[in-house]
């Protein structure tokens, strides 16, 4: 693919990430409006429907966004220690930004699900706190950005060897 379309493919997943972390961030401070009482790690909150349809927007922004740079980056593959070793530095920052971005979207996935299913309910619920789960997510996303924009450049280069 040529230079003009790799920048529209890094400024795509770029700009789906930050929206994601944006709604992320959204959907905390929609949580925040709503009724709550705490007392030390015990919270009676009233679920906010807007934090959950922000939640899972975020949730699939960010699911999007990754399979977008893990499909068009292609699968760069590194099975042992010694092909490491013998790689060029491309192929293992590839390979490095591959499994970073793999961990950081399956944590800001999973906190972004956890918070948008704790206002999925049409009651108010008590048990432990589970705050800012929506907000580290959205941060998440932001990280998750610069590891697959990272991936996708040294993976293209990686093709181009």
């Amino acid at each position: 693919m040529g230079r003009l379309g790799g920048v529209i493919i890094c400024l795509l997943i770029v700009i789906m990430d930050v929206v994601a972390g944006i709604l992320g961030i959204e959907a905390e401070i929609a949580q925040n409006k709503g009724k709550h009482l705490r007392v030390f790690f015990f919270e009676c909150k009233e679920p906010v429907h807007q934090a959950y349809e922000l939640g899972l927007a975020a949730a699939g922004l960010l699911a999007f966004a990754h399979a977008i740079a893990n499909v068009l980056g292609g699968c760069v593959c590194i099975c042992t220690r010694e092909e490491f070793d013998r790689s060029s530095a491309n192929k293992q920052m590839a390979s490095a930004t591959l499994i970073l971005s793999w961990i950081v979207v399956i944590v800001g996935f999973t906190m972004l699900i956890i918070g948008a299913m704790s206002n999925s309910k049409s009651r108010v619920s008590c048990g432990f706190a589970h705050r800012h789960f929506l907000s580290i997510g959205g941060i998440l996303c932001f990280v998750h950005g610069l590891f697959c924009v990272a991936y996708y450049v040294s993976a293209d280069a990686t093709k181009r060897e």
